[in-house]
């Protein structure tokens, strides 16, 4: 069984192997540099802060899309990024190439009411080159290099477990 673990603090998104994990410790598979959320962490609604707790990835989106693809409502707009487009709409928060759409398993605290990650729109997603990774910077979702983000999306079924923490 495969879980994705993901240190906030670390701003490190592992990949763990969890079978045979009773007999020695979960075996990491990958391991990738993120940025998290601007805000930090919480759980509320319009917060833009990355919630904590037990996730399980609910959809993957973008399976045939180019790296670069943008993504607008979970959508392909048909564009691929460029720099031009940044310079045109600075404070965006660019979503980009694969997108793995969290949903919370922790009632009350990451799911359902004011605190629900799948309508508060969490995602682990790809970002432009230039954004730096292994510090905070997102308005709420996961962000990782394209080309990582792809490895990550073939590797994973949707079902996963993911775990946030601080």
């Amino acid at each position: 069984m495969l879980v994705v673990d993901l240190d906030i603090g670390r701003q490190i998104l592992e990949l763990r192997d969890l079978r045979g994990a009773q007999r020695s410790r979960p075996r990491t598979l990958v391991r990738y540099r993120i940025s998290s959320a601007a805000n930090g962490v919480g759980e509320k609604m319009h917060s833009y802060c990355t919630p904590r707790g037990r996730h399980v990835i609910r959809a993957k989106i973008g399976h045939a899309a180019v790296l670069g693809s943008v993504f607008v409502g979970r959508r392909q707009t048909g564009e691929v990024f460029t720099p031009a487009m940044r310079a045109a709409a600075p404070p965006r928060d660019w979503i980009l190439t694969r997108i793995l759409w969290l949903s919370g398993c922790q009632p009350g605290f990451n799911r359902l009411g004011a605190v629900d990650s799948m309508r508060r729109y969490i995602y682990i997603h790809g970002a432009p080159d230039d954004v730096e990774m292994g510090r905070p910077g997102s308005r709420g979702c996961i962000r990782m290099r394209n080309r990582e983000v792809v490895d990550l999306f073939a590797r994973v079924p949707a079902g996963t477990w993911v775990d946030i923490h601080e």
